[in-house]
């Protein structure tokens, strides 16, 4: 029989053991049951993180969204607390799992890079810098494929002053971008094509420097091969 004063300390180590199984929903019930019926118990932070981890456990359209106002209300009543900095890192989590393809609409994406920088300005020296790290990357990459996209929409109507901006868009705002590669060699072609040939040189240069195992690789090497002919050319 769990005595009156130890009644939190059970809820919450039910709450996590339960967690820990997978077991979503019966955890966010003990967890629940303490947070709502202990407001002075030393667990009641734990336990309000602990729902919103069952929430993003289950990894649903609804679920996401209950987890990030678990976590955002979280950071509202303990904002001081050791462990806001958790709740932020897993709010950026939760929302980087509503993003949608970069075909589709980026609002989710803007929304994550937003709490993102949320986090590091907060913690900047926190363990969870790393983990988070990699979500700006994964977020960040979303909105320049996003970007890509459109450039490349401009690129197969032979609009290439369009299509021109777009990538350089990508350039200008996201140097670390995974897949640059294909920004070089389309904003090049894009060039070429406008017959400013010289100004493609640098890009294809760069394509080749930065990413020798590309597959432009050879498409890029016949391009600076013709424009450095003597009197340059056209591919």
């Amino acid at each position: 029989m769990v005595g009156a004063a130890e009644a939190d300390k059970h809820m919450f180590d039910r709450g996590t053991e339960l967690l820990a199984k997978k077991n979503w929903i019966t955890a966010r019930e003990w967890f629940k049951r303490l947070v709502d019926g202990y407001p002075g118990s030393p667990y009641r932070m734990d336990a309000k993180l602990g729902v919103g981890d069952s929430y993003l456990g289950e990894g649903r359209a609804d679920s996401l969204v209950l987890a990030v106002n678990e976590f955002r209300e979280y950071l509202q009543y303990f904002p001081v607390s050791d462990r806001a900095d958790y709740a932020q890192y897993r709010l950026c989590l939760a929302q980087s799992k509503q993003m949608l393809s970069a075909k589709r609409d980026q609002t989710a994406t803007h929304d994550t890079l937003t709490e993102i920088k949320r986090f590091k300005d907060a913690y900047p020296k926190s363990q969870y810098m790393a983990e988070v790290d990699k979500l700006y990357r994964i977020a960040r990459d979303r909105l320049s494929a996003s970007e890509f996209n459109a450039g490349m929409v401009y690129y197969r109507v032979k609009w290439y002053p369009g299509a021109g901006a777009r990538f350089a868009t990508i350039l200008r705002d996201d140097p670390g971008y995974t897949r640059k590669d294909e920004v070089y060699f389309y904003m090049g072609d894009a060039l070429l094509k406008l017959g400013q040939g010289p100004q493609a040189i640098p890009l294809f240069e760069r394509l080749l420097s930065e990413y020798p195992k590309s597959k432009y690789v050879k498409k890029t090497q016949k391009y600076l091969a013709t424009l450095k002919k003597p009197g340059g050319g056209r591919p």
